[in-house]
């Protein structure tokens, strides 16, 4: 599917500023949104935004559909008179980076609080919205909501511990668990309603300003997570439910001995007996959230990497075929064609080449990679089909101002030479690059519009400390930064000139 010409922000709502540990989907996500208007985006890339699993990791989420309650913006509860002014007193909050060990605990204390005095006197129009969501949702929601209330009653353990009769999801046991659970069932019940309640609002606030949201699917799920415990005949598991094998990729830019991710790999031979019905689920409810998906690592659906589970490392894995074009022309005859753009980083065949062409996905193209080769490399702007999607860099790379610091010399000089700079503003260079290339869709991490340095960065692959933690403060946020973007937004006709403010024709001149 080609996209219209277009620029946009990558940026991840547990960066934005708040007052409760982390960044969240009130007053500022939306104020957010206004400067894109300013600056004149039109696109706002996230990660995803399931519940965050092991390392507070995003791409490790409890589930495949689920929100993330950290998001849920507690000052929209005090509306309904859920809480009160008292209750959302908090704690002095580190306000440059997310501290998951004390804004978790604090939110998830609150909400409590807040879904108390909803089911003991929420109005009747509430709860009977909050009913029509949970009978809509039952298909994941339920299990999601039994494995939560079960994860915290095992201290978040890991669900192959849990009670053998749990593991195997012996019905008499799920149905004792539901009667001794409920009241933590609904509690998780009443905060995915809250996020899903938040999101449409949020998000019809940037489609009426003409912002469309991107969002991020990982081709795995992780272990543990409601998806796995709920699905075990879909994922290569032992009797006790452990991977027997595991996903990553080799050795690569970023590491070694390459990656092993860990996550449990899909019985794809069973899910296509199924029809594929739970990845058509899992596109459905993706799309409620977003305009525009980004399929992580989407290489792996023509073939991907797998590691025995034994293995430490991603050293000794092998490529396996995927389900290829089979489980997207499957998925299409549900639901039309898809707005995708396809992760095609890494080691890409003629074959996952072919499988993106096939369905006119939009690749990805990386300034940072631009310049360790010759002129011939494919990051390299001159050579860019169209339909594409540039980035200065991801979340998975530094800030444009780190790599710059920490490139080779060839690296520095190639760069300085191409963008006929002195490399002093290497984020506004790359910047420019982007946004005038003939690609469709250009994407900046938030914090090469800041000029951050690596002090920035939001993850290191290969790494589990210190990650997704970032955040901005409006105080970082000057008008010239909206200005500049949004200049170099209008002069490679990404958004509408009419700010520009160039001098007229002169009177009589013929215009071209």
């Amino acid at each position: 599917m080609r996209f219209p010409r277009s620029s946009g922000i990558l940026l991840h709502p547990t960066s934005l500023p708040g007052p409760y540990g982390s960044g969240d989907l009130g007053p500022a996500a939306y104020h957010f949104i206004d400067w894109m208007v300013v600056a004149g985006q039109t696109v706002w890339q996230m990660l995803p935004i399931g519940p965050v699993g092991l390392a507070n990791s995003p791409y490790m989420s409890l589930s495949a559909f689920a929100g993330s309650p950290l998001l849920i913006d507690l000052l929209e509860l005090r509306s309904h008179k859920w809480l009160t002014d008292a209750e959302l007193q908090a704690p002095a909050f580190p306000t440059d980076h997310v501290d998951y060990a004390a804004a978790e605990p604090f939110r998830m204390g609150v909400l409590r609080m807040a879904a108390d005095r909803f089911f003991t006197a929420g109005s009747a129009p509430e709860k009977s919205e909050y009913a029509a969501f949970c009978k809509a949702n039952a298909s994941w929601l339920d299990d999601y909501a039994l494995f939560q209330s079960l994860n915290d009653k095992n201290d978040r353990r890991l669900w192959t511990t849990w009670d053998k009769k749990l593991v195997h999801r012996d019905p008499a046991a799920l149905a004792a668990a539901r009667i001794e659970l409920q009241k933590e069932i609904d509690f998780h019940r009443f905060r995915q309603w809250c996020f899903s309640r938040q999101w449409a609002s949020l998000k019809k606030y940037a489609n009426d300003r003409n912002i469309r949201l991107m969002g991020d699917i990982p081709i795995f799920v992780a272990h543990h997570s409601s998806d796995v415990w709920s699905h075990p005949g879909e994922f290569f598991l032992d009797r006790d439910g452990n991977p027997t094998i595991v996903a990553g990729v080799p050795p690569d830019y970023f590491s070694e001995t390459g990656q092993r991710w860990g996550n449990p790999l899909y019985r794809w031979d069973v899910m296509k007996e199924q029809k594929y019905a739970w990845w058509i689920d899992r596109f459905r409810s993706t799309l409620k959230f977003f305009d525009i998906l980004r399929i992580d690592h989407f290489r792996g659906f023509e073939a991907y990497w797998e590691i025995p589970a034994a293995h430490k490392t991603a050293e000794h894995g092998k490529w396996v075929k995927g389900p290829d074009a089979d489980l997207f022309k499957t998925v299409q005859r549900k639901l039309g064609k898809l707005p995708i753009i396809a992760e095609d980083l890494g080691v890409i065949t003629p074959e996952v080449v072919a499988l993106r062409t096939q369905f006119e996905f939009p690749g990805m193209k990386i300034l940072q990679f631009a310049f360790a080769a010759g002129v011939d490399n494919e990051f390299l702007p001159h050579t860019y089909d169209p339909n594409c999607v540039v980035y200065s860099g991801t979340h998975d790379n530094d800030t444009s101002i780190g790599w710059f610091a920490t490139a080779t010399e060839r690296e520095r000089e190639f760069v300085k030479r191409y963008m006929r700079t002195e490399g002093s503003e290497i984020h506004w260079d790359l910047i420019r690059a982007a946004e005038l290339s003939v690609a469709d869709t250009a994407i900046l991490p938030f914090q090469d519009i800041l000029g951050l340095d690596t002090s920035g960065r939001m993850n290191f692959p290969g790494t589990t400390d210190g990650n997704w933690e970032w955040r901005f403060s409006w105080d970082q946020v000057g008008p010239q930064h909206a200005d500049r973007l949004y200049e170099l937004t209008a002069l490679s006709n990404r958004t509408a000139p009419d700010r520009l403010n160039l001098p007229a024709y002169p009177a009589g001149a013929v215009v071209p």
